[in-house]
């Protein structure tokens, strides 16, 4: 059996739609931004298929800047759910609706 270009959108949209899940669903901000991470992974494995099979390299140079931010971006964000956990002492985003506490 030969994987086309079909088995790898299928995958991504599964990555996706299960960090959607979890967006909608977690009540744990860290976890939501776990899904997050999962969703933005689930593009990058289109883009890398897309390029694949269209024989450009495009879009792995595109993924390839896309992680690189999103390095930065879970070193940032991570920082962050750790400043709220210290001074909330909770991570439920239901409970972190005021600015000022």
């Amino acid at each position: 059996m030969q994987v086309g270009l079909e088995h790898y959108l299928v995958v991504s949209m599964l990555l996706f739609a299960l960090g959607l899940l979890g967006v909608l669903l977690r009540r744990n901000v860290l976890l939501v931004f776990m899904s997050l991470e999962l969703m933005l992974n689930a593009a990058n494995l289109a883009l890398v298929a897309f390029s694949r099979y269209s024989g450009r390299l495009d879009g792995q140079m595109l993924v390839f800047f896309i992680i690189t931010v999103a390095a930065a971006e879970v070193a940032v964000g991570l920082a962050l759910i750790a400043a709220l956990f210290r001074r909330r002492h909770t991570v439920h985003p239901e409970q972190l609706t005021l600015l000022r506490h």
